[in-house]
C-alpha cells in the first residue's frame, strides 16, 4: 500500500498524539531514519481533496506541530511505499535538517491584494494628470468622440496595469521587515500580490500590524490575509538559501 506523507520531523520531536487519525481516518505512524523521522499515514485508495480530507491533513499539520517544528507536505504527497519514505529522509538529511532549523518557531502568513475597482480608478485619475485631462476634455465636450472614448479607456487601461505593477511591489516591500523571508507565489488571475512571508511566531503581532498599515496607506486595495499556516513555502529551499532571502515557494514534496 502506499504510503501517504504529513510532514518530517527530528527523530527526537515529542510522540505524535494517539487520538490522531489522518486522511481516510487512517492511524498515523512516524517513520524514523537517523535524526529525521516523517509522520505518515497508509493512503486510502481513490484519494480526492474533499473538505473532510483537506481537515484532517491541516489537523495532524496543526497537532504535531504545536509540539515542535515539522516541514509540512502539501495534500496529496504519496510515496510508492515506507522505504521510500525513509530513503528519501536518508538521501537529503542535511537539507531537511537545515530547514528544520531555519523553520523552527515560525510561521506562514500568505497575503493577496487586488485592486477595488471604483477606487483605484479615482486614484489613477488623481495621479494622473493626462489622463485626468483627457477625462475633462471628454465631459466638456458631451462625452467625447468615439475615438477619444477609445483612447481614454486604453490610457485607464494602461494606467491601472501599471498601478498593479507598483502596487503589488509596494505590498511586499512594506511587509518584508516584518518577516524573516519571502515567497512570491504563482499569479493568479484578480490578484496583483500573492506572497507568502516566513514569521516568527512570537512577532505575528507584529506583522499583523504590519497588514493592517498596509490597509490604512493604500485603501485602494482590498488585502486579504491568511495565517498563521504551517511553513508550506518554505520548506524546498536549500542550505544556499538561508532564511532572509526569497525563496520560490515550490510545492512540497517527500523528494
Amino acid at each position: 500500500m502506499s504510503t501517504y506523507v504529513y510532514g518530517i520531523i527530528a527523530s527526537t520531536h515529542p510522540a505524535v498524539p494517539e487520538h490522531l487519525s489522518g486522511v481516510g481516518e487512517g492511524p498515523l505512524r512516524v517513520l524514523k531514519a537517523g535524526d529525521l523521522a516523517a509522520v505518515v499515514s497508509d493512503a486510502p485508495e481513490g484519494l480526492r481533496p474533499k473538505r473532510r480530507e483537506l481537515l484532517a491533513h491541516q489537523n495532524v499539520l496543526g497537532e504535531v506541530g504545536a509540539e515542535g517544528c515539522v516541514l509540512p507536505m502539501r495534500f496529496g504527497s504519496v510515496a510508492p511505499d515506507d522505504n521510500a519514505v525513509t530513503d528519501v529522509l536518508t538521501e537529503r538529511a542535511e537539507h531537511y535538517k537545515e530547514r528544520l532549523r531555519a523553520l523552527d518557531g515560525r510561521v506562514e502568513y500568505n497575503v493577496k491584494a487586488n485592486h477595488v475597482e471604483e477606487a483605484v480608478l479615482h486614484h489613477v485619475m488623481a495621479v494622473n494628470p493626462e489622463v485626468r485631462a483627457l477625462a475633462e476634455a471628454n465631459r466638456k465636450s458631451g462625452g467625447g468622440s468615439y475615438d477619444d472614448k477609445i483612447r481614454l479607456g486604453e490610457m485607464v487601461a494602461g494606467a491601472v496595469r501599471g498601478q498593479e505593477a507598483a502596487d503589488g511591489a509596494a505590498v511586499q516591500r512594506a511587509l518584508e521587515p516584518a518577516a524573516d523571508a519571502v515567497s512570491v507565489g504563482p499569479e493568479s488571475t484578480g490578484w496583483l500580490a500573492n506572497v507568502s512571508f516566513l514569521v516568527e511566531r512570537d512577532a505575528a503581532a507584529n506583522f499583523m500590524a504590519a497588514v493592517d498599515r498596509v490597509r490604512e496607506d493604500m485603501p485602494h486595495l482590498e488585502v486579504r490575509l491568511n495565517g498563521p499556516l504551517p511553513p508550506y513555502s518554505f520548506v524546498e529551499p536549500g542550505p544556499a538559501e538561508p532564511a532572509g532571502t526569497t525563496a520560490g515557494g515550490a510545492d512540497a514534496g517527500a523528494g
